[in-house]
């Protein structure tokens, strides 16, 4: 485990904003994890746990602790009710673990590839992406409680799963740090293409498609739409799609034919964000160095030294133009990040 002082943390997420912390300590297994809960009773801090950073926007320096969970491995832990149970540590990156279970011809998660960060995130998340959510495949979720050193379990059941949501987001479920996440893969489920890209890929010919089949699909429709956060620095999606009552949704479809809009199980319309965004002509806004992607509106990309009041800067704007536009009010999906910790959009 390793400490460093005033560490600047551009590096360690994909948006590539300079931003400096107090401390950064990196957890590489259960020895470390033990050295970290020490460490928190002999200097009490301002503390921020980070996967692959994908999902962070620092919106200037952290005066505190960045925890970064890198510990590695996976493996088939046994089977139950037709379906294999994988475990993988919170550390290890999410697409390749996601490969890995492909080459073993194992499906279940191929519709989420191509995803930057970590295992541990994506539950906290909720990830999801062409018709699947990652708490559909989620058997149970393991971690720490940094605040008493308790190990703890949670069923799928127990995590409060919702659209990009958990029960992990709430601030009284700030103490719980996941450490490994176990999947329950279908052994005979037919691959899910029912998303329209994956339908107009494939053409109907579902019998004859893999799981690898369906991860190369993913991950080339994803290449062609999203930047690289490699050669382009974003956090995915920065909005959530917005859920609305029928009544608002079809006010908005009168004035609007072409919304695109999902009804929901439970009841409400999803509306589509990137759709409201660039209707309001917001594609290639720029804020400072941030800068609304030029072709796909949902994603705020670094163009060229941005800073986190940049991004804060450019997201008000986006949001302020659809709310005066279309009467909604955008969410933001990444987690943002203060000088003393979380913050929300309206606070920061």
């Amino acid at each position: 485990m390793q400490r460093f002082v005033e560490v600047d943390l551009s590096s360690w997420t994909t948006l590539g904003v300079p931003v400096r912390a107090q401390e950064l300590l990196v957890l590489e297994d259960e020895a470390d994890i033990a050295r970290w809960l020490e460490r928190r009773k002999a200097a009490p801090m301002p503390e921020l746990v980070l996967g692959g950073g994908s999902n962070v926007v620092f919106l200037e320096d952290f005066a505190g602790r960045v925890v970064r969970l890198a510990t590695r491995g996976y493996e088939l832990v046994g089977e139950e009710g037709g379906a294999r149970l994988v475990r993988a540590a919170g550390g290890e990156p999410w697409d390749g673990f996601v490969r890995w279970c492909v080459t073993q011809g194992w499906g279940g998660l191929e519709n989420l590839a191509a995803i930057p960060g970590s295992v541990g995130a994506v539950p906290v998340q909720n990830v999801g992406a062409y018709g699947l959510e990652v708490g559909e495949r989620i058997a149970w979720v393991e971690g720490v409680d940094r605040d008493t050193g308790l190990a703890w379990t949670l069923s799928a059941d127990e995590c409060g799963f919702g659209y990009r949501t958990s029960r992990f987001k709430a601030a009284e479920e700030s103490s719980r740090v996941i450490t490994a996440v176990v999947f329950r893969l279908p052994r005979d489920e037919p691959p899910r293409l029912d998303y329209p890209d994956l339908q107009r890929w494939f053409g109907g010919r579902a019998q004859r498609v893999s799981p690898a089949d369906v991860y190369a699909a993913v991950a080339e429709i994803r290449a062609r739409k999203l930047p690289d956060p490699r050669v382009q620095g974003n956090v995915g999606s920065f909005f959530k799609n917005p859920l609305v009552s029928p009544a608002v949704a079809e006010r908005l479809a009168a004035l609007h034919p072409d919304l695109p809009r999902h009804p929901q199980p439970d009841g409400r319309v999803k509306l589509a964000a990137g759709w409201m965004i660039e209707r309001c002509g917001l594609k290639g806004v720029r804020e400072g160095g941030a800068m609304v992607h030029e072709r796909q509106a949902l994603v705020l990309c670094n163009a060229g030294g941005a800073t986190g009041a940049d991004f804060l800067a450019l997201a008000r704007r986006v949001r302020e133009a659809v709310a005066e536009r279309f009467g909604v009010e955008l969410e933001v999906e990444p987690v943002l990040v203060g000088r003393e910790g979380v913050r929300s959009l309206e606070r920061a």
